[in-house]
């Protein structure tokens, strides 16, 4: 196999994964299997428009309260609904800033930066938030996203691997069967 349909197979797979993680956590419907990237995105809904009355209020509120990290994890939530992830990612560090004990936020960060296209980043929240809790389902499901990002594909189908050994009856992390055969089926052809 060429590298570059490698490469695009790659890219297929982690687009694959990024949509139905954010299916799984925002109701978006996923895109059908077989369908096109094109396809896709007509059945997605956009992403939420930010209230700007909402935000304006919000920001004040974190301006008038810089002690107070809840707001801006609240600013955060509002810009990654909206993928705004580069307006997010600064809310969700604020945030850490005041109180880095937040794995839930932590999580909400690596996720933005995974969006972003910052995978190193965001593999350092991911890992941090496995740290204080080395079995957490949606830190080890992203870290093989960023894995995979990062064009570790064989790190990604284990660390996969490892969720699918602990959640063994989740219906979403057993989907990730598939998206792992197909990752090892291009890591051989690619040989």
């Amino acid at each position: 196999m060429r590298r570059e349909t490698l490469s695009f197979t790659l890219a297929g797979v982690v687009f694959g994964l990024v949509a139905g993680y954010m299916a799984a956590s925002w109701n978006v419907v996923p895109r059908p299997a077989g369908g096109s990237v094109q396809a896709a995105a007509a059945a997605t809904p956009a992403a939420p428009r930010l209230n700007p009355d909402e935000v304006k209020a919000m920001e004040s509120l974190a301006s008038r309260q810089p002690g107070d990290a809840a707001v801006r994890v609240e600013l955060g939530n509002l810009y990654m609904e909206a993928e705004r992830w580069d307006e997010a990612i600064r809310w969700f560090r604020e945030a850490l800033a005041l109180d880095p004990a937040r794995s839930d936020t932590t999580l909400d960060l690596g996720t933005c930066l995974v969006n972003s296209g910052k995978p190193a980043e965001a593999l350092a929240a991911f890992d941090q938030v496995l740290k204080a809790d080395p079995g957490h389902r949606n830190a080890l499901y992203n870290r093989g996203i960023a894995l995979l990002q990062l064009g570790r594909p064989a790190e990604a189908v284990a660390a996969w691997e490892d969720l699918r050994k602990r959640y063994p009856d989740d219906p979403q992390v057993q989907a990730l069967r598939g998206r792992i055969e197909q990752l090892r089926a291009a890591s051989a052809a690619g040989k």
